[in-house]
């Protein structure tokens, strides 16, 4: 099970701002990434080492953002102050993941700046609003040259990710072991008040970085 991005919510009116700390700490610039008509959500990505990347999302001023389960998710962390709103796990093929959960993913798309159609199915927001400790899982049904993390900006990679949740419950919901829930990533499991995606733990080039 391989981690394809992190993701982090903010208002509108932090957006941007929010951009430029992350981009700072981690000593990277982030690119626009473009809309997602049918979620109501816009975002800023930073493809990073390792085949990861970040993004920073916000909702728009439009109908979909009230009604599709992502843009309820990003306006729901956004509204809460904003921060991590999870972590995105990507498959080859997602049907599996749908028998499992009993419902078909939601096609994505948003075209970015230079025209391309970026397109993929995604699946478990809905559990990820119930249960923010769980992930949601995502397949790209575009060429790996194509997608985000396919060129990175800087050698930052994604070394550790640590969760408030339950270890066995996130086990089952992924289909992998307790103890090492992710390819190549380190998870640590905290306490904390509330579950979710607590921090994320980056290797820069001047050592390093938790957010």
């Amino acid at each position: 099970m391989r981690l394809d991005h992190v993701s982090y919510a903010v208002a509108r009116d932090s957006f941007v701002s929010t951009v430029q700390w992350i981009g700072s700490a981690l000593g990277a610039g982030f690119v626009d990434g473009g809309v997602h008509p049918r979620f109501g959500t816009r975002n800023f990505i930073l493809p990073l080492g390792g085949g990861t990347y970040v993004e920073v999302v916000t909702t728009l001023d439009h109908p979909a953002a009230d009604r599709a389960p992502f843009g309820q998710a990003v306006a729901r962390r956004a509204a809460e102050g904003g921060g991590w709103l999870g972590w995105v796990v990507s498959v080859d093929d997602i049907a599996p993941v749908e028998a499992r959960l009993g419902r078909t993913s939601a096609e994505g798309h948003r075209v970015r700046p230079d025209g391309f159609d970026l397109r993929w199915k995604q699946i478990g927001l809905l559990e990820l609003l119930e249960d923010p400790q769980l992930p949601y899982f995502l397949q790209w049904l575009v060429p790996t040259e194509e997608r985000p993390s396919a060129d990175p900006r800087t050698s930052t990679t994604i070394h550790g990710v640590s969760i408030a949740g339950d270890a066995a419950s996130i086990a089952e919901f992924l289909g992998e072991p307790a103890d090492h829930p992710l390819d190549q990533i380190d998870v640590t499991w905290v306490e904390d008040e509330e579950p979710g995606l607590v921090s994320v733990e980056f290797a820069t080039a001047h050592g390093p970085v938790t957010i």
